[in-house]
């Protein structure tokens, strides 16, 4: 029995090229506004106009500045060893507590 979700083809258009893609049809909406964000993006980078540079510049910082929101992202939800002593501490208060009202 096969668990594989129906796929279907879409094509994308970023910075004026098109890419064709086979994806899950769920993740259309994801795909399109993924797209949308880039092209702004792109479009946000390409007004500073910076001389000797190409497409594949654009696109490079584009990429990077992505990469760097998602580290950050990540960083952002991560538990550091302080707060989880801290947390684990509370826990043990807590468990204290409901254990003298029992």
């Amino acid at each position: 029995m096969s668990t594989q979700k129906p796929k279907q083809a879409i094509t994308l258009k970023i910075a004026g090229r098109t890419y064709p893609f086979n994806i899950e049809r769920d993740k259309e909406e994801v795909y399109r506004l993924a797209e949308r964000e880039v092209n702004a993006y792109l479009a946000q980078i390409k007004q500073q106009r910076v001389k000797g540079w190409e497409d594949a510049d654009y696109a490079a910082i584009a990429a990077l500045s992505f990469a760097i929101n998602l580290i950050n992202t990540r960083r952002t939800r991560e538990v550091g060893e302080d707060e989880l002593g801290r947390l684990q501490a509370l826990e043990e208060k807590i468990a204290l507590y409901l254990e003298r009202q029992e």
